[in-house]
């Protein structure tokens, strides 16, 4: 439900058992010290005087060749068929769906994504608890769409088989959908002008690297037009001004630095938005209704993003957001601008807040299911609200607040599937210590637990973390995990290790570069917390995580493999220097303001002797590896070499491939196999 841009990727920002099952496929110094220091808890990372580039030895052996087998796109690799009575208690879990809100028609009707079949596509809703009117029909997914302003056409985004090139399709009210554009290149940020005939998104049609900004017109005939680029900058259209003349475009250069500028569209001409503006981070960023200013979701005032109004003629900048320590996720505003809706992120769960500027009063809908609230957008009346709502126990749906009646309309209600709604469980917030030490106290990081209602005794435990690493665990719908606690008796822990947003810019900065080690010492501290929490066995505990997270498992594996059973990588990095080299090339420089620039000879040395492909003879515990053959982000060379070198060692090594997929698996069909695939590893590693 998220467009593709850097702050909040579609497929990688997701909880990462899953990882993209909700397709919801979306950037200081520690003071702990040296990147090298020591923990102060009882389990420590490999030494830094470990040799920087392992030396091969003078014969490695072949890897042994597992059984393999296919169904469909799939190839399956060491891994033995499953239970057909697992698969059946599973299949249950697998039934429910959900529905994305996307945008408002000019009608007044809703875009929602939802499925029917295999992929999740583009519906029309158009009264609560109505028919889901389907309009799109593709093998794949449609990953977002924006209505025009007026009349009924929309506009939406799709790729070919999980490759990230999205392509632009305009689609009028009833016929066949037309292409915008073509190509191998990647496109996003649809964004409307009022006169619903024009539309301007980003491509790097240009190079292939940079990211420009076009300006496509839907009545006419013709190519796109280049609006905004020709340099080698990232940039991203954010919303036309009230008279469609002007742009408001965003210079992204990483999570903490990015500029807004005020683009003229007929020349091209860029003006800064503020003549001296402050290095900060900033999210999101729309024209005031009215064409007097800029409201700004920004974290130039301090450690947490909030919501500002940046005057165009006084020049003057107010917050709006109260001073909270959360940051504000997202906001929009309504067409008279009497009305501001923005969500606060307070510890992962949402909540939303409407201000009336006119009596200067703030609303807060109490009905609304606790959770996460996504994409909060008005009708063109402003007097209508709509957005996705999900939480750990319901499914996602679309809901509509009428601010002037203070009240919440349901208007979708997706099904579970055959599983007793009641059996759902509802996950603990903790806090757990860490190694170091901040503002002279012991460090706490959150994470959410998921425990079995029915125990016995202590009970395994799997550790899911999510990927990003600019990304944050979120008590989302997720019926894998209500499947593993209720099924299986796992207790399910997802941390948010230092790395992840949501808690402040300094501590999104404190796994960057040479500290990349430290948010794997916070695996470490919380394997020291499970030991001595009673409901738990010590000895039956997994790993398991998607992208960054995959990494973060298989270092897990490598450090702390005396005391995990096994992990599940899904699209892992295995080793930052190869990644760096084999990633798409338009986000190569963004990832390396994260990782660290492998052309550097010292950074490159502490690549490598960090990456777990180097240290794969130091995992023995069994493995899961899943990766999609079209995966442009994480490329599946970074799972084919480390199955190579762990099973030469003579690790066990199940092994999973989509042919048809990219950075995660959309097709409930290859995601349904998938997780037969992980809950029978797992339940192997319980017994």
């Amino acid at each position: 439900m998220i467009e593709r841009t850097p702050h909040s990727t579609t497929r990688a920002a997701c909880s990462t058992l899953t990882f993209t099952l909700a397709a919801a496929i979306a950037l200081a110094q520690s003071p702990a010290g040296a990147p090298g220091q020591q923990p102060s808890a009882t389990i420590a990372p490999a030494p830094a005087s470990a040799p920087p580039v392992p030396q091969p030895a003078a014969f490695i052996p072949p890897a042994p060749v597992p059984q393999r087998r296919e169904h469909g796109n799939l190839i399956f690799e060491g891994i033995p068929p499953a239970d057909p009575a697992l698969a059946t208690r599973l299949a249950r879990y697998q039934q429910s769906r959900g529905a994305t809100f996307l945008d408002w028609l000019a009608d007044g009707s809703l875009l929602v994504s939802t499925r029917f079949g295999d992929t999740e596509q583009v519906h029309r809703v158009s009264a609560p608890l109505g028919m889901r009117e389907q309009l799109t029909f593709y093998s794949d997914p449609i990953e977002w769409a924006r209505g025009a302003r007026s009349g009924r056409g929309f506009a939406f985004l799709k790729d070919h088989a999980g490759d990230d090139n999205a392509q632009v399709y305009y689609y009028a009210d009833g016929g066949e959908p037309r292409a915008l554009t073509h190509g191998n290149f990647i496109h996003g940020s649809i964004v409307w002008a009022h006169d619903g005939k024009r539309l301007a998104f980003y491509g790097n049609d240009r190079d292939s690297l940079s990211y420009d900004v076009y300006v496509a017109d839907v009545s006419a005939p013709g190519m796109p037009r280049l609006a905004v680029g020709g340099r080698d900058d990232t940039w991203y259209p954010l919303d036309w001004s009230p008279d469609d003349s002007k742009l408001l475009v965003w210079r992204y250069l990483s999570s903490s630095e990015s500029y807004l500028y005020i683009a003229d569209v007929a020349s091209g001409a860029l003006t800064p938005l503020e003549q001296k503006p402050a290095r900060a981070g900033i999210r999101l960023a729309r024209f005031d209704p009215l064409g007097r200013g800029v409201y700004v979701v920004t974290d130039e005032d301090g450690e947490f993003a909030q919501l500002k109004f940046k005057d165009l003629i006084t020049h003057d900048s107010r917050r709006v957001s109260p001073e909270v320590n959360w940051d504000v996720e997202d906001f929009d505003v309504s067409a008279d601008g009497r009305y501001i809706a923005y969500v606060i992120n307070e510890d992962g769960r949402s909540r939303l807040a409407v201000l009336d500027q006119e009596s200067r009063q703030t609303l807060t809908p109490a009905v609304l299911p606790e959770g996460r609230i996504g994409n909060p957008r008005f009708d063109r009346t402003g007097r209508r609200l709509a957005m996705t709502v999900d939480s750990p126990t319901s499914p996602r749906d679309v809901f509509v607040y009428e601010v002037e009646k203070d009240s919440v309309t349901r208007w979708t209600h997706s099904e579970a599937g055959p599983v007793e709604v009641g059996s759902f469980v509802a996950p603990e917030l903790v806090r757990y210590p860490t190694w170091d030490r901040v503002g002279g106290h012991e460090r706490h990081l959150s994470a959410y637990v998921y425990r079995p209602r029915q125990t016995s005794g202590p009970v395994p435990v799997v550790i899911d973390i999510h990927g990003g690493p600019e990304a944050q665990y979120r008590p989302e719908w997720d019926p894998f995990v209500q499947f593993l606690v209720n099924e299986l008796g796992y207790a399910v822990i997802a941390p948010n290790v230092r790395g992840s947003s949501g808690y402040g810019k300094s501590f999104l900065a404190l796994d960057n570069g040479v500290l990349r080690e430290d948010a794997l010492r916070d695996i470490g501290s919380l394997l020291v917390w499970i030991d001595v929490q009673p409901g738990f066995d010590r000895e039956r505990v997994a790993v398991m995580g998607g992208s960054y997270g995959g990494y973060l498992a298989l270092a897990a594996l490598v450090t702390y493999g005396d005391r995990l059973r096994g992990g599940i990588d899904l699209a892992g990095i295995s080793n930052f220097v190869t990644f760096l080299r084999n990633t798409s090339g338009y986000r190569r420089d963004w990832r390396r303001t994260e990782y660290g620039d492998e052309r550097d000879p010292n950074m490159r040395a502490f690549l490598q002797r960090i990456s777990p492909l180097s240290n794969a003879r130091r995992i023995h515990k069994p493995l899961l590896v899943v990766a999609g053959a079209n995966d442009p982000r994480v490329p599946i060379s970074e799972s084919e070499q480390l199955v190579w070198s762990v099973r030469s060692g003579g690790g066990e090594v199940w092994y999973l491939v989509a042919q048809d997929e990219g950075h995660g698996f959309l097709r409930k069909a290859n995601r349904d196999q998938y997780l037969l695939t992980a809950a029978s590893f797992l339940q192997k590693l319980a017994h």
